[in-house]
C-alpha cells in the first residue's frame, strides 16, 4: 500500500511518515523548500521525496505520477501561515499565499486523489484554529482550515460510493516549525497554560491519529473531523 504525504519533510508530516513506515506503508512525501530534511528522511526511512508545490496542479499531478498506480492513502498535510497579528495588519500577499496553499493546494491534492484512487483513505490535516478563530494572531489561517473541514465532510459523502473514506484531523498547538515561521517560536510554551491538558502537543500524537484514520480499524469512519487539541 502506498501513501502520499504532502508537506512530509518536517513536523507533523515527517512524524506521520515515520509512523506509517513502521506500519508497513510505502510512503511518498512531497516538500517545497525543505530539501535537506526531505533527503534525510529518504535516507532514514527509505521513503521517496518529491519536490512539489501543492498549489500548482502540474506539480500535484507529477507527485501522484511518482507515487504510482497503487495509492491507497493520502495525507493532505501541506500548509503554511504567515507572520501573526491582527487582520487589519495582514498583507494581501500573505493572505493570497496562505489561501493558495491551505485551500487551493488542499483541494488540488484531494481532487487528484479522487481521480486516481479506486479505494482507500484520505486524511486532511486542518487545525483547531478552524473553530477557535485565532483572533489577534491568524484569523486568515483559521478560515482556510475551516474550508478544509467543510471539504472533508462534502468529499466524504461524494466518494463513499467508491469505497474511499475521507476524514480530517484538527491538531491543537503542536511543537513544530510553524510557530517560528509565524514569528512566535515560543507560542507552544506560552499557550500551554490555556490547554486543559496543561501542555502543547507533539507531532507524533497527531501522527497516531492520522494512522488510525488510515487504518482498517477506522473502516466505518468517514466525514469525521477528529479534534486532537488537548481539550481546547
Amino acid at each position: 500500500m502506498t501513501t502520499v504525504i504532502t508537506g512530509g519533510s518536517r513536523g507533523i508530516g515527517a512524524a506521520t511518515a515515520r509512523r506509517l513506515v513502521r506500519d508497513g506503508h510505502r510512503v511518498v512525501i512531497s516538500y517545497r523548500q525543505a530539501a535537506e530534511q526531505a533527503r534525510a528522511l529518504e535516507r532514514e526511512l527509505g521513503v521517496l521525496a518529491v519536490r512539489a508545490d501543492t498549489s500548482d496542479e502540474d506539480d500535484v499531478a507529477r507527485l501522484f505520477d511518482a507515487a504510482g498506480e497503487d495509492v491507497t492513502g493520502v495525507v493532505n498535510n501541506a500548509g503554511i501561515t504567515s507572520p501573526a497579528g491582527p487582520l487589519a495588519q495582514l498583507r494581501t500577499e500573505d493572505l493570497r499565499r496562505v489561501v493558495d496553499v491551505n485551500v487551493i493546494g488542499a483541494f488540488l491534492v484531494a481532487r487528484e486523489a479522487a481521480r486516481r484512487m479506486s479505494s482507500g483513505s484520505i486524511v486532511n490535516v486542518s487545525s483547531g484554529a478552524a473553530t477557535l478563530g485565532s483572533p489577534g494572531e491568524y484569523v486568515h489561517y483559521a478560515a482556510t482550515k475551516a474550508a478544509v473541514d467543510a471539504m472533508t465532510i462534502g468529499l466524504a459523502k461524494e466518494l463513499a460510493p467508491q469505497g474511499i473514506r475521507v476524514n480530517c484531523v484538527q491538531p491543537g498547538t503542536i511543537r513544530t516549525d510553524i510557530h517560528r515561521l509565524s514569528n512566535m517560536p515560543d507560542r507552544p510554551d506560552r499557550v500551554a497554560s490555556r490547554v486543559p491538558l496543561g501542555r502543547a502537543g507533539e507531532a507524533e500524537e497527531i501522527a497516531n491519529a492520522i494512522a488510525w484514520l488510515l487504518s482498517a480499524e477506522a473502516s466505518y469512519t468517514t466525514g469525521a473531523v477528529l479534534r486532537v487539541t488537548g481539550g481546547t
